[in-house]
């Protein structure tokens, strides 16, 4: 199965996801978070680092859990920064 290449969008979409995650976390370490988000460190350093723009719903979830975020408060910091990228 081919994978269809990420637009721009989405990919700035995943950094600024990746830096969200990144603020979050503060100074708790990358391992401490993944574990407790069920999720190999090396995931979590591709989807902070913006190199998996996309990850799965259940991983979101999981590390929004593991960082006390709510997926509306990741879902709309997101958003307001497309669309203020787009009103731009």
């Amino acid at each position: 199965m081919v994978r269809t290449p990420l637009t721009p969008e989405e990919r700035a979409r995943g950094e600024r996801f990746g830096a969200l995650l990144r603020a979050a976390r503060g100074d708790r370490s990358m391992v401490e978070v993944a574990v407790a988000a069920g999720i190999s460190a090396e995931t979590l350093r591709k989807i902070e680092t913006g190199r998996a723009p996309t990850p799965a719903f259940f991983t979101i979830a999981a590390l929004a859990a593991a960082l006390g975020l709510s997926l509306d408060e990741l879902a709309s910091a997101c958003a307001e920064a497309e669309v203020s990228a787009s009103a731009a």
